[in-house]
């Protein structure tokens, strides 16, 4: 069986992608599980470079086919940020979600609402020799000043799916995994699984 690394530690991540790709004939094994703990920089200037810069170095160091995604949440009111820098936008040292989410509404004070934003996710699939496939996805909404609901984890409690009329975190997680932008993502890169899967059967 064809075994697919997952190079990521955060838990909520991890839970999603199990979810996802648990269906497909895959051994899904994560950092800790391969005995990995690596501090990849990630200083690309696109989601994609960052996706890369991670899933090589830990499909090199392991020898497995690796999946890696880099993701932001982008808001049109302050021209795509925090975008690729999402997970670093509060200037506080070993900053949590919580203090992510103040610092991003705390720049939206006072500019005229609605904060429309969207997700985005870029995958990328990483063989060990370096080679690596790019799959997207992109999920609309608005960027709220409550946070709502206890599910997900990030910007997920202010991002509202306006169609829904609920935020990211009040969503049940088959819902979420059908409509977020990893969720979208992985969607797409699984015909791509597909092919691996028939190359080593």
């Amino acid at each position: 069986m064809l075994t697919l690394l997952l190079a990521t530690t955060n838990p909520g991540k991890l839970a999603e992608l199990h979810e996802l790709l648990g269906d497909l004939e895959l051994n899904l094994v994560t950092p800790d599980l391969v005995g990995l703990a690596l501090d990849v920089e990630e200083h690309g200037q696109t989601y994609a470079e960052n996706a890369n810069l991670k899933g090589a170095a830990y499909a090199q160091a392991s020898g497995l086919l690796t999946m890696a995604d880099d993701s932001g949440l982008e808001v049109d009111a302050l021209d795509g940020l925090p975008g690729i820098r999402s997970a670093r936008f509060s200037p506080k040292p070993g900053a949590s979600d919580a203090d992510r989410r103040a610092t991003l509404l705390e720049r939206l004070r006072g500019l005229p609402q609605p904060w429309t934003a969207r997700f985005r996710c870029v995958i990328a699939l990483v063989a060990p020799d370096g080679r690596a496939q790019y799959t997207e996805g992109v999920c609309p909404g608005e960027v709220i000043p409550q946070e709502r609901g206890s599910n997900g984890f990030g910007y997920d409690p202010i991002f509202l799916l306006s169609e829904l009329g609920r935020t990211m975190a009040e969503l049940e997680a088959g819902e979420k995994n059908r409509l977020s932008h990893r969720g979208r993502a992985v969607l797409a890169a699984r015909p791509l699984l597909q092919q691996w899967i028939e190359m080593h059967g």
